[in-house]
């Protein structure tokens, strides 16, 4: 998985696959073993780490889903991307921009960056 497009749509359906098995073969298929992520809000180590960060987001935001925005941008191992997090047909109100770091082709750590988030979300 080296396309940079790839990356960055394979982690948003990452970020909105709603069943932990299909969350778990998605992680192991596209991070690494020690995989990391971090953001202003939360971090977590390791692919069980990451999984639970994401069923959070799921249980606290029941009805948003995450969506690509913008262009995808790559150089070298780097991957930067922009999404959008809200309800479906709705412009998102939590948005922001995520660095992926690569390893052989896999996410070895993303660091994110959130750009809106209203007062009552943050």
């Amino acid at each position: 998985m080296t396309d940079a497009n790839t990356i960055a749509a394979v982690y948003i359906d990452l970020w909105n696959e709603r069943s932990a098995e299909r969350r778990s073969v998605m992680l192991n298929a596209n991070w690494t073993a020690n995989a990391s992520y971090v953001d202003p809000v939360m971090s977590g180590e390791g692919l069980s780490g990451i999984d639970a960060l994401i069923a959070g987001v799921h249980k606290r935001f029941p009805d948003f889903r995450f969506r690509l925005l913008g262009k995808v941008d790559s150089y070298g191992n780097h991957v930067r991307f922009s999404w959008g997090l809200g309800p479906d047909g709705a412009d998102s109100p939590i948005k922001g921009t995520d660095i992926a770091v690569l390893a052989d082709g896999k996410i070895r750590s993303i660091t994110g960056f959130l750009d809106q988030v209203p007062q009552a979300a943050a």
